[in-house]
């Protein structure tokens, strides 16, 4: 076994998180060494060529860029362009798919008459718009507050009603988001465009206790204060791309094909690269893995110590959240809800052209320029949840879809892009991780594509099959994730997103909040042993934040 040498600081994972925190640790004159399983830096956020012999980079997991702050983009000067999206959405009419709702940020007046065309009440459209204003008034004041330590609840009421926004917490913060929405809202349609923010990556109910669908819902509308999510100009790539360019002028060692197989609460990690064992060790351990992984990472440098088998952390997990023999656990201020199942399908496709619509009032462009809804309805969004908790498939299916190369053309090729190829990007909602099992894998992947397909040809004039290109073999360009392959491609548990359940960014009032990594919301049950990634307190989604708040603990803690 060989070893390394010693480090200030060495990162478990090199997911965009892990990347920003080894940049700014690099940047303070820190020793790091980050570890990354794959051959490609990016973990989630990455853009991958997933048709053979078809030169079309796809965001392959990530999507869109909503929670990267201003602060981090300036600090670590990165050189990144975001595209901000004309139209917000676009909803056919389940009960007439030959209209449907679509949001156009630049002309409120059109957007109005779009309302009016799906039959919503005279006043939904101002309602729709004042519904937004209000949930500004706390976002923009939490906000600022996701790169500094953590306030408590208390702090953070009081924030908010000073902003003006009192009423706007008890709305979204203590009771079910699904009470608001069904009192402000009347239609169907309109309210189901609302709710479908509480619900990617969340299997939840308008009006669960546990407000999960609240948390999530706050985290799609805080980014910037404004909730605006952007497309990364040539994919989610050049996002890591970048990140991982200012680590490395910081001086951090970046490996990738390094599989890390056990992390010791003392600093010392054990890793395979090269075909080699090799050992490194360091003052402090920071977790860009889920902390369901960390665990049993955990785990398997407490056997090496005492002396036992190894455990085979490589290997897709099987009882990783039972309790460990040595209560070792990442539980403390970063998110306790670790086991929470991950509630998505996603499927890419890339086809010779956009699809006619039903809809003859919306062209393809506008409907794809951004968040395209189908069976998204209140109602429908209900029925599904109510089905696959039953273990069922829904049907219809609910999707969302997002075409990247509307705004961005620069991921095809000159050759695709002169055809007028595009990609699409879908996400089938409300179809929980309970559904997918290591048997029954291939069989669930090709019945939800299938799903999907059903969806999007319900509210298309052409079949969605017709417009498919092939790649350099023959095959269809089509490829489904279910959450059983996002777990093996890039290590999310139960293919959960973000780590887990999402935690309110505030700490609790009767929270420990005495050491630095406990107030930047990264500290686990190990003193120098910190989560920097979607596992931190206010960790998920494309943000960088849970890299940056570590680093900051880590520096605070010197």
């Amino acid at each position: 076994m060989t070893t390394p040498g010693t480090y200030d600081a060495i990162l478990v994972g090199g997911g965009h998180n892990g990347l920003v925190a080894a940049a700014y640790l690099g940047k303070a004159g820190k020793r790091v060494l980050l570890l990354e399983r794959l051959d490609v830096l990016g973990g989630a956020a990455i853009s991958a060529q997933a048709f053979d012999g078809v030169e079309a980079w796809l965001s392959r997991y990530s999507y869109l860029v909503s929670l990267l702050p201003q602060r981090i983009i300036d600090d670590l000067k990165l050189d990144i362009t975001l595209v901000r999206r004309r139209y917000s959405s676009y909803t056919p009419d389940p009960t007439d798919p030959t209209r449907g709702l679509l949001v156009d940020n630049d002309d409120a007046a059109a957007t109005r008459a779009s309302f009016d065309r799906i039959g919503a009440p005279g006043d939904e459209f101002d309602l729709f718009t004042q519904f937004y204003e209000h949930c500004r008034r706390l976002t923009q004041a939490l906000w600022p507050t996701m790169t500094a330590p953590l306030l408590t609840r208390s702090e953070a009421k009081r924030l908010v009603t000073e902003a003006g926004g009192a009423s706007e917490w008890e709305a979204m913060i203590e009771t079910p988001i699904g009470e608001v929405i069904s009192r402000h809202l009347q239609n169907d349609l309109v309210r189901g465009v609302v709710f479908t923010d509480a619900l990617i990556g969340t299997f939840a109910r308008a009006h669960d206790a546990d407000l999960q669908q609240n948390i999530c819902f706050l985290y799609h509308l805080i980014g910037g204060g404004t909730g605006d999510w952007d497309v990364p100009v040539g994919g989610m790539g050049a996002v890591s791309a970048e990140l991982a360019r200012a680590a490395r002028d910081a001086g951090a060692t970046l490996v990738t094909n390094a599989e890390v197989t056990s992390v010791s609460p003392d600093g010392v990690v054990r890793y395979r690269h090269g075909g080699a064992e090799h050992e490194a060790r360091a003052d402090w351990i920071l977790s860009n893995v889920a902390p369901a992984v960390l665990d049993r990472l955990l785990v398997a440098g407490t056997t090496v110590s005492h002396g036992r088998e190894q455990l085979a952390a490589g290997e897709p997990s099987v009882g990783v959240f039972e309790a460990h023999p040595f209560g070792i656990g990442t539980a403390a201020t970063s998110k306790p809800n670790t086991s929470r199942e991950g509630a998505q399908v996603k499927v890419n496709l890339l086809l010779k052209r956009l699809p006619q619509l039903r809809d003859a009032n919306v062209t393809p462009e506008a409907a794809f320029g951004g968040t395209f809804h189908i069976h998204e309805s209140w109602s429908e969004l209900d029925a599904a949840y109510l089905t696959a908790a039953g273990g069922g498939i829904p049907s219809p299916l609910p999707c969302e879809i997002y075409c990247h190369s509307v705004a961005d053309p620069t991921i095809l090729s000159p050759e695709l892009r002169e055809a007028g190829a595009h990609t699409l990007t879908v996400f089938g909602l409300h179809t929980p991780a309970r559904l997918v099992t290591d048997a029954n894998n291939d069989e669930m992947r090709a019945r939800l594509q299938a799903a999907v397909l059903v969806s999007l040809n319900s509210v298309l004039a052409e079949p969605i099959e017709d417009l498919l290109l092939t790649d350099a073999t023959g095959r269809p360009c089509i490829e489904t994730k279910t959450t059983r392959d996002i777990e093996r491609a890039v290590g999310m548990p139960l293919g959960n997103i973000f780590h887990g359940g999402l935690d309110w960014p505030f700490a609790e009032d009767d929270a420990r909040l005495n050491t630095p990594a406990e107030r930047w919301g990264v500290a686990t049950a190990h003193p120098r042993v910190l989560v920097c990634g979607s596992g931190a307190r206010r960790g998920g989604a494309v943000s960088g934040i849970g890299g940056h708040n570590a680093a900051m603990a880590l520096l605070e803690s010197e």
